[in-house]
């Protein structure tokens, strides 16, 4: 486990690769996009009758420039700063080093939090999934998570009249114009039906499909930019899972199937909670499901030990059972996802980002955990990563490397002990997997992320971000033992026995 000396040191030496990724990598190459955009702009304004309205060609290069200026200005403070480092003294560096990281991050928080879609996304997942992050950078960036800039009450009524058919006012008994919740591309408003059921509906932000489209486009750039950091990528593929996951997640009837899914599935259980679907209050833009209740995730990190360690075994129980239980998986960690209760109980409220796995695929995943965890034979892990198209068959390293490199995925799991996850740990694992420069440098330009791989990825970083912050303390592999069907242990904690006693009443 990382020493947290160790891990001060880091974070004073470099910014961490996903505040990077978000306030300059990537970003500047919006400006080649924008500047063809510009030359083709007469061209794509003769058509604009099939756009929505005459605003929209003009909003869109709009948002290209903030990202342009974005990038730009990462550009040049990062300059700076590594000027300035080179004269100043230790404790000035420390200085610089901190006021470099605040001033990007504010930076990316003011212009990310007002650009709803995909963009958005990243900036919030660079404040719960790279816990390296100093922590008054990473509260800055957790702004994105909760500040969001809702629409108008008036805008989000005409979305309501527009797909509904009639004012929110008329559509439901009770109507509350101040959303309880606005993210990346939608915001949610309380109501009452007319049967007098409490509801909470999803309104879609006007425009946002168009952002998010701008946005996937901009994403060819940056994957081209990541396949040169990491020849061993081949960025297509990955590029075409991301734009299909986030175009799902524009369509509240895929979500709303999912959510059926997952909550038929969850019918009844003792700690996993998914709020029905209310069909009728339903479209491809509005999305109507049971109002649920519960604490934020900010206030279940202030619980005593005992409770914050029963969310967290709930978080790990429903993300990695159902891949093995289900074959769909859930891959949005969102903190605002989650409403918790001290006795372990979760409300899962998102459902736009689901990834179904197939038979192989599973099977694929219970072959490296057998590997790694069970046998640790690393020729044999190493066998089936190749297979997988994870490593190049030709990677010059030795099998150990190979193992040691991708150990922190199974790490917890490897021991048959309590093991907690802290800052220190996730911080550890995500420079481990990321820093290019360091140990593992050469190794991962030898890698690959096939698209199984994806949402996989972001929910394991990201869970663990959310771990380190509740301290969750748990042995994680007696757990998966139970979650895993080519295991299916007995019950190892109290939940795992109510958890049985509902499978057996369940049939």
């Amino acid at each position: 486990m990382a020493k947290a000396s160790d891990l001060q040191s880091k974070r004073s030496t470099s910014l961490t690769p996903l505040l990077k990724l978000a306030g300059v990598a990537g970003l500047g190459a919006t400006v080649i996009e924008a500047v063809r955009r510009r030359r083709g702009l007469a061209d794509s304004s003769r058509s604009s009758s099939s756009m929505k309205s005459g605003g929209s060609l003009r909003q869109l290069l709009q948002r290209d420039l903030k990202l342009v200026r974005l990038g730009l200005r990462g550009g040049r403070r990062y300059t700076t700063y590594r000027a300035r480092q080179t004269f100043a003294s230790a404790g000035r560096k420390e200085e610089l080093v901190t006021q470099f990281q605040m001033e990007t991050a504010e930076d990316v928080t003011r212009e990310l939090g007002n650009m709803k879609g995909a963009m958005m996304k990243l900036g919030q997942m660079a404040s719960y999934i790279d816990t390296g992050l100093p922590d008054n950078v990473r509260s800055t960036l957790a702004a994105l998570q909760r500040d969001a800039p809702p629409m108008s009450p008036e805008l989000a009524a005409e979305q309501i009249e527009n797909e509904l058919g009639a004012p929110p006012e008329k559509i439901f008994l009770e109507w509350d114009r101040v959303p309880i919740a606005a993210a990346s591309i939608g915001q949610v408003h309380r109501a009452l039906t007319h049967e007098g059921q409490a509801v909470a509906v999803k309104v879609q932000y006007p425009g946002v499909a168009e952002a998010v489209a701008a946005d996937l486009r901009n994403a060819n750039w940056l994957f081209a930019g990541l396949s040169n950091l990491f020849p061993g990528m081949e960025p297509g593929p990955v590029a075409d899972e991301i734009k299909e996951r986030l175009a799902e997640e524009l369509d509240y009837e895929i979500e709303a199937a999912n959510q059926r899914y997952f909550a038929a599935s969850f019918a009844g259980h003792p700690t996993i909670h998914v709020p029905g679907v209310v069909d009728q209050y339903c479209t491809a833009k509005i999305l109507t499901t049971e109002l649920a209740t519960g604490s934020t995730f900010e206030e279940a990190t202030t619980w005593d030990q005992e409770q914050r360690n029963l969310a967290a075994e709930t978080l790990f129980r429903f993300s990695f059972g159902a891949i093995y239980r289900l074959h769909a998986f859930n891959g949005d960690p969102h903190p605002g996802n989650y409403l918790f209760n001290p006795d372990g109980k979760v409300t899962f409220l998102d459902f736009g980002l689901v990834k179904r796995f197939s038979e192989a695929e599973t099977k694929l995943f219970e072959s490296m955990i057998t590997e790694m965890i069970f046998n640790r034979d690393m020729a044999a892990f190493r066998e089936v990563v190749v297979g997988a198209g994870l490593l190049s068959p030709t990677a010059p390293f030795s099998d150990d490397d190979v193992g040691d490199y991708f150990s922190y995925y199974y790490k917890y799991l490897q021991q048959d002990s309590p093991t907690s996850i802290d800052e220190a740990y996730a911080a550890a694992g995500v420079a481990h997997l990321l820093d290019t420069s360091g140990h593992f440098g050469e190794l991962m330009k030898e890698l690959n992320v096939p698209p199984a791989f994806v949402v996989v990825q972001r929910i394991t970083l990201g869970l663990m971000g959310l771990f380190a912050q509740l301290r969750a303390t748990a042995n994680w592999q007696a757990i998966a033992k139970e979650l895993w069907t080519f295991i299916d242990a007995e019950p190892s904690t109290a939940m795992g026995v109510a958890i049985a006693e509902w499978e057996r009443t369940k049939g």
